[in-house]
């Protein structure tokens, strides 16, 4: 696919409101059963936002920081990038904001990064957590080439999940949002993650990971980063059998896993986009009303079908009541 972004109907607001929507519906969910959920609030799950501002999570809290490091940056390098990034993601962790049970892998690592170490010694090596993805999205909205896009993508992971799936989720993520902007049709979407995820499986980005592949049992760069794509790739073939069946309506981490891990996330993310592309609402709603991490993948969800279809697929009424509506509103404008 051409690395071209067509004109289009706010689509990179869209997903980042739709992103923030997606993470107010999941808050109150994340840690409810199924039943629980549709006792609460119906069979259909949470379709409204609650509360003056909606509060969101951890989720759009770091996909903020993520965003304005990359609207910060004068150009599109790791030299120029990682340090935008760090100063970022510290700053986020001990923001007095900082308190909607953010995950432990970010914290650890964003600790050890406020103290100066290089990213890759930060890191937490064996995580692949969806905290990886979950923030990736912003990089989508850029007008980049593929391998800009990768490293980005890639770099920003990195900085806190150093596991190659966590890695590769979040180059998928991003190229997702790229593509969708760009007009692939949801429906498309995960065959053409398939054939991306075919295409990189044992392309390594040097020059924006450095030596992070080296650690013990792992021979080559290009055997490390494979690992991941391997995995992710799992992760698309189970969404694929998934879609191919009729939908039953109920809890899509059955089929395509809980989300707590990067490719899961991503997965069931896609399963709610794809499924409810002509419903976007319900997109959100079905990842909050899941057994996983509800907030992350409606987030997600809502990142999608809102960059597949602009602005105009999200209640008029909701971009008022959003926390952080003013920093979603600027950073959207810049790159619609």
């Amino acid at each position: 696919m051409a690395a071209v972004i067509h004109s289009s109907p706010l689509r990179a607001s869209g997903s980042l409101f739709g992103l923030a929507y997606g993470d107010a519906l999941g808050k109150p969910t994340e840690f409810l059963t199924v039943a629980e959920i549709q006792r609460r609030y119906g069979p259909t799950g949470p379709r409204e936002l609650t509360g003056e501002p909606a509060l969101v999570t951890d989720d759009t809290q770091m996909a903020l920081a993520v965003g304005w490091a990359l609207h910060e940056a004068p150009s599109l390098t790791p030299e120029v990038v990682e340090p935008l990034l760090r100063r970022r993601f510290v700053a986020w962790s001990v923001s007095p904001d900082n308190n909607r049970a953010p995950g432990m892998t970010c914290l650890r690592a964003c600790a050890d990064l406020g103290r100066g170490l290089p990213w890759p010694e930060a890191t937490i090596a064996d995580s692949k957590g969806c905290g990886a993805n979950m923030r990736v999205t912003p990089v989508g909205m850029l007008d980049v080439d593929l391998d800009t896009l990768a490293g980005l993508a890639q770099l920003q992971a990195g900085l806190t999940h150093g596991h190659p799936t966590g890695l590769a989720a979040s180059e998928l993520t991003a190229y997702a949002v790229f593509a969708l902007r760009g007009g692939v049709p949801l429906a498309e979407l995960p065959a053409i993650l398939i054939e991306r995820a075919r295409s990189q499986r044992r392309v390594y980005h040097r020059e924006w990971l450095g030596d992070l592949w080296q650690r013990p049992g792992v021979d080559t760069p290009e055997e490390f980063i494979a690992r991941g794509w391997d995995e992710c790739l799992v992760a698309l073939r189970r969404l694929t059998a998934a879609l191919a069946e009729p939908d039953d309506d109920g809890d899509p981490c059955r089929a395509t896993g809980e989300g707590w891990v990067a490719e899961e996330a991503l997965a069931t993310a896609l399963f709610c986009a794809v499924r409810h592309a002509d419903d976007p609402v319900a997109a959100l709603a079905r990842g909050a009303t899941t057994a996983g991490d509800s907030d992350s993948i409606a987030a997600l969800a809502g990142a999608f079908v809102g960059a597949a279809t602009g602005m105009a697929a999200w209640p008029p009424g909701w971009a008022d009541r959003i926390e952080y509506a003013d920093q979603l509103a600027t950073l959207g404008a810049a790159w619609d």
